[in-house]
């Protein structure tokens, strides 16, 4: 290219970041460790950001997700998951009743929360500090987590629980022949996290519903709320609950 077309390309160039560019929180960049995230769950937050101002994409795939992150689908449903359950993000769901279509969003209220908290506290010690001759900033002492401040800490998900909600992920992805949506995801960790129920059961309404060759969420909440209203707990209740059902014998 000689030097007018340089130039040019220059300009278009500058043209196109200038009008593309995402406001992040500079305070998300910052102080991202004290709010006990790690770097690839912070970008994967810049991210979902970045897909809602620039490009208008309020609800993500995991597909769309795995093409800027170049992670892994399961590792970024495990990462949307944790920041789900530690309240960084939240899903709003919607109807366009016009059009007859039921969508979803991000919500980052919680994230900005998380950080207005973190920043007040840092005043608050700061101006403690002043108060006794101190002199400098603070980091505040009290990290986020779980339910941020004001609130008492959540227990730390363990690595064992990690690797089993990821393992779900992967078993239902592979029953139902496709990558799962963050929507889904949530609901699995709704079913360990809110309902407890165990794996084993989970994975066994799962296998009912392909043995009933309805496979879909909806189907699988259903059975689990049925096994619930009778006390099935493990395989042994159900292999009795499914024989005495099947029988007619309710």
């Amino acid at each position: 290219m000689d030097g007018k077309t340089w130039s040019t390309w220059s300009e278009g160039v500058s043209f196109g970041l200038e009008n593309g560019m995402a406001v992040i929180p500079y305070a998300l960049l910052k102080y991202y460790r004290k709010l006990n995230l790690s770097g690839s769950e912070a970008m994967l937050l810049i991210h979902l950001l970045s897909f809602r101002q620039v490009e208008g994409i309020e609800f993500p795939s995991l597909e769309e997700l795995q093409v800027v992150t170049g992670r892994s689908i399961s590792v970024l449903a495990g990462e949307l998951q944790k920041l789900m359950k530690e309240g960084f993000i939240s899903i709003d769901g919607d109807n366009d009743e016009l059009r007859d279509i039921h969508y979803e969003r991000y919500n980052f209220s919680g994230l900005y929360g998380k950080l207005g908290a973190y920043l007040a506290t840092a005043v608050q010690e700061n101006e403690q500090d002043k108060d006794k001759g101190a002199y400098g900033t603070s980091a505040p002492r009290a990290a986020a987590s779980g339910g941020g401040f004001g609130t008492p800490p959540t227990s730390p998900i363990s690595l064992g629980d990690k690797e089993e909600s990821r393992n779900l992920f992967s078993i239902f992805e592979k029953e139902f022949g496709r990558p799962l949506s963050p929507m889904e995801c949530e609901t699995i960790s709704s079913w360990v996290d809110q309902d407890r129920y165990p794996e084993e059961l989970i994975l066994l309404a799962l296998k009912e519903s392909v043995f009933a060759g309805k496979v879909h969420f909806r189907y699988i909440d259903r059975i689990l709320l049925e096994w619930a209203r009778n006390r099935v707990k493990n395989a042994q209740d159900v292999k009795t609950y499914t024989q005495k059902f099947r029988n007619g014998g309710r």
